[in-house]
């Protein structure tokens, strides 16, 4: 039998969600907005919280770069990101930004359990998560770096960081 590439007709889709929302703080690109869209539909997030200059949809960048999973994901805006913090703590949730600070911790060494409720924040392309939400967070997660560049594009910084933190934290 030969391994034969499966179109998007064999895919069946799921309702379940996990209990991890993405709050992205000015964000500048549209491109980098349909990305995470893309990436919270695949990865099954709860919600994506847009604050600041970020884009939001409708948009059509955003639109084809998530290729239309706009419209199905859940997503708010917010003008006060650290206020979405103090609701979403309020409703148990862990609030862990990805950036690399002093006080950071590797993603592969962070302890969390299968009964946390997560928000991730990813701030700005070129300034990361604004100094607020840095205080405003339960702690501050980076990934390592192997190369001579000291970060990744913020989609696909925030893509694996979920990954890990689902695939680690919350599938039994």
């Amino acid at each position: 039998m030969r391994n034969q590439q499966l179109d998007h007709h064999h895919h069946s889709s799921s309702t379940d969600k996990y209990p991890i929302c993405l709050l992205a703080h000015d964000l500048t690109s549209p491109a980098n907005v349909g990305s995470l869209f893309r990436m919270a539909d695949a990865l099954g997030m709860a919600e994506i919280i847009l604050s600041g200059c970020s884009p939001v949809p409708p948009n059509n960048k955003i639109s084809r770069t998530s290729r239309s999973t706009d419209k199905h994901v859940t997503f708010t805006t917010a003008s006060d990101p650290v206020d979405v913090v103090r609701r979403l703590r309020a409703e148990g949730y862990t609030i862990i930004s990805l950036e690399k600070t002093s006080d950071s911790i590797d993603l592969k060494d962070i302890a969390l359990s299968i009964d946390d409720k997560i928000c991730l924040i990813v701030g700005a392309e070129n300034s990361g998560v604004c100094q607020s939400l840095l205080d405003s967070s339960d702690m501050t997660i980076h990934i390592a770096m192997a190369g001579n560049n000291s970060s990744m594009n913020v989609a696909m910084a925030c893509s694996i960081a979920v990954y890990e933190i689902i695939h680690r934290f919350l599938v039994e």
